[in-house]
């Protein structure tokens, strides 16, 4: 019959690192009152015995946890999963655990993953919403849980939010093309149906009304167009074809540079293209891709802040945070093509 192997103290890590069981307890805890050289010892104690802290049962002692919900809409989108790494850095400096849910862009889908990390009893949220309206609001204000939301911000809420100067980025970008002398534009979306999306397009038709530039082309494609975009395909060898194109997001971005290459056009030289978040895949292309860079890492320690002032107790009136962007000019833009319409 074999034997279970005992389970791993805490008295047992203080015996190995001889110190007390409250000294380990504060390690464990990432307080700061204990010194770097007794920290180590505690740490390579806790190394070597393979020990695994009671999470659970540290909480119900404190009566409060160190979990802090992280709801995103999708895993697919590196922007997400940028948040999240630099969320978890926060956590890790803090003292927290953090728990992360996806919602895979299903609406119904975020109500019972955000149901799910609430039965964790946490003690704050950050929530990336799935669209403008977060219906699920209400379960947090039910729960008494702070949260920040993060990027998709709904029309009115109740918490924090942070975010990204879409209109001015956007505006940014079109006028960079305007400057090379670009008149005709296309803009290439997921759905207006997002607060975000709808500042950007409104930052570029704002731009070009403001200097006389024709009305922007929209094409809203949806989600996850990695591969092909037939709508772009079909304006592009329209009577209104676009010199330049502004994709919003990171995917729409590669799904527009992959239309363009299987079309036959090539960037810069038929075709301009400015993409979103500036990914190294985008720095690597040839010509490398001119992007609006948004500040993830600020999103993410912004919105961390906010929530730990949340959960200190402070209660002023909720702020909005907006964050700025900047443009990488690269390659991929460039003046007209003489004899072809700018």
């Amino acid at each position: 019959m074999v034997r279970k192997a005992a389970k791993v103290s805490i008295r047992d890590v203080a015996e190995a690192a001889e110190v007390s069981v409250a000294t380990v307890s504060n390690v464990v805890r990432n307080r700061k009152n204990v010194s770097d050289t007794v920290r180590r010892r505690v740490e390579a104690a806790i190394e070597s015995l393979n020990y695994l802290p009671d999470r659970a049962a540290m909480q119900l002692r404190e009566g409060r946890t160190r979990i802090i919900g992280v709801l995103v809409p999708s895993l697919d989108n590196p922007f997400f999963t940028a948040i999240i790494a630099c969320l978890e850095d926060c956590a890790i400096r803090d003292g927290y655990d953090i728990i992360v849910a996806s919602a895979g862009e299903d609406t119904a889908l975020a109500s019972s993953r955000l149901k799910a990390l609430l039965a964790w009893r946490p003690a704050g949220m950050i929530v990336l919403p799935n669209d403008d309206r977060f219906k699920d609001s209400f379960l947090l204000d039910a729960a008494g849980v702070p949260y920040v939301v993060i990027d998709r911000l709904p029309p009115a809420c109740r918490a924090d939010t942070v975010a990204a100067e879409n209109e001015y980025a956007a505006a940014e970008a079109a006028s960079c093309l305007a400057g090379l002398g670009h008149r005709h534009i296309a803009i290439v979306a997921t759905t207006l149906s997002l607060a975000n999306i709808r500042e950007r397009c409104a930052g570029i038709r704002t731009f070009c009304a403001r200097e006389g530039l024709p009305e922007p082309q929209v094409l809203e494609v949806g989600h996850h167009v990695e591969d092909d975009i037939p709508s772009l395909r079909a304006l592009l060898v329209g009577e209104n074809a676009p010199t330049a194109i502004i994709a919003l997001t990171n995917s729409i971005t590669l799904g527009a540079l992959r239309c363009l290459h299987q079309s036959g056009y090539v960037v810069p030289d038929d075709v301009s293209l400015i993409g979103y978040d500036d990914y190294a895949w985008m720095r690597a292309m040839l010509p490398p891709i001119t992007a609006i860079r948004q500040p993830v890492e600020e999103l993410g320690a912004q919105g961390w802040a906010r929530l730990m002032q949340r959960i200190a107790g402070e209660s002023t009136a909720y702020l909005q945070v907006r964050v700025s962007c900047t443009l990488a000019v690269r390659g991929s833009t460039a003046p007209p093509r003489i004899g072809k319409r700018s």
